[in-house]
């Protein structure tokens, strides 16, 4: 099941109520916070928004993330 784009029109970081930005990184799809620098896992097409969940990434993969 596929991840529809549109949620992130009205999802929003559980942390700091920021936008998410969509990536795919090893063929793994998340959701990024820039602000708290966390990405969100999505399992199945479901996105799961949960801070315990999150993987904190550093500055530099933040600006990879962002670049392509």
């Amino acid at each position: 099941m596929a991840f529809d784009k549109k949620l992130l029109e009205i999802i929003a970081c559980p942390v700091c109520k920021g936008k998410l930005m969509y990536t795919e990184s090893n063929n793994e799809p998340g959701l990024v916070c820039r602000y708290d620098r966390l990405v969100y896992p999505i399992n199945d097409g479901i996105p799961v928004l949960l801070e315990e969940k999150a993987t904190a990434i550093s500055l530099e993969e933040l600006e990879a993330l962002k670049k392509g």
